[in-house]
């Protein structure tokens, strides 16, 4: 079922866990992220669209078919459109049926992040959607997985600021974490977050988790994040598939057949990721 935004997040919170929200190009991997929640008890997850998705030739129809799937599942579901810093493409993402935005202004001036959250914030509003933010900066390509190394961190003396300022829903934190695959293994800024966490009036989102241990997705999640993004983790399990398989389901041409083992597959790296982001090992933080 489609749920707001807010809604994933507050109930992510009162549990202390993060909600899952994984990148989905296709309807195989949507039916596969909603299948592995509906077996872990109808959890909570997010289905998101990359800006060059939704702007390619049938990105609109994309977000319309995700929504329709996560509308026929048990699952509580939000679809997003990720990474996006055009205030008309936010327009059209809602028109098209999202409930949130992830309203990227990382790379513009501090004011001018400030101004494009608010916009986004505006739009959203007149749709009851949700919008992220992001402050600092996370460095690499969320589209194509290349190695990418920490950019700009989160300043925790501008949080609260930030988010009074442009009232959005979710903070993106930049503490090492980078899109794609890492040049080096990430070392994450953890008494950062602890200090950001403290700061924040809002939900934390950690972006690049397909590159992180378990170690430390369970570490960010006990000190505040409640939004775990995936996405490369996900195309080089699909990848993976289509090496090995695709030889043996050409013959014959079986296409449904070559669907539902890709489908099998991605639930697994999905199902994997909920069961670490629902369970924490590691105390909370205040």
């Amino acid at each position: 079922m489609l749920v707001p935004f807010a809604e994933l997040l507050a109930e992510a919170d009162a549990r202390r866990s993060a909600i899952g929200a994984f990148t989905a190009y296709n309807l195989e991997t949507a039916v596969a992220v909603l299948e592995a929640a509906t077996g872990r008890g109808n959890t909570g997850v997010m289905l998101l669209v990359s800006e060059q998705a939704f702007t390619s030739r049938a990105g609109s129809a994309l977000v319309r078919a995700l929504t329709a799937v996560a509308d026929h599942s048990q699952a509580a579901c939000c679809v997003q459109l990720d990474h996006v810093g055009g205030v008309e493409t936010i327009h059209e993402a809602f028109e098209a049926g999202v409930g949130a935005v992830m309203a990227d202004g990382s790379k513009l001036t501090y004011e001018g992040n400030i101004e494009l959250v608010k916009s986004a914030v505006r739009v959203a509003t007149r749709f009851s959607g949700g919008v992220e933010a992001e402050l600092g900066r996370v460095e690499g390509d969320e589209e194509i997985a290349t190695a990418a190394a920490a950019g700009k961190l989160t300043d925790p003396s501008t949080v609260e600021a930030f988010c009074a300022q442009t009232g959005a829903d979710c903070l993106a934190v930049s503490i090492g974490n980078a899109h794609g695959r890492y040049v080096q293994p990430p070392q994450l800024d953890l008494p950062r977050l602890e200090q950001i966490h403290v700061a924040a009036p809002v939900s934390l989102s950690l972006h690049g988790a397909s590159g992180l241990t378990d170690e430390q997705v369970i570490a960010t999640v006990a000190r505040g994040i409640r939004k775990v993004n995936v996405n490369t983790e996900l195309r080089d399990r699909y990848f993976a598939v289509l090496a090995d398989r695709v030889a043996d389901y050409r013959k014959g041409a079986r296409t449904l057949a070559l669907q539902e083992e890709v489908i099998g597959a991605l639930a697994e790296v999905v199902e994997a990721k909920l069961r670490l982001l629902a369970v924490s090992d590691a105390p909370d933080i205040p």
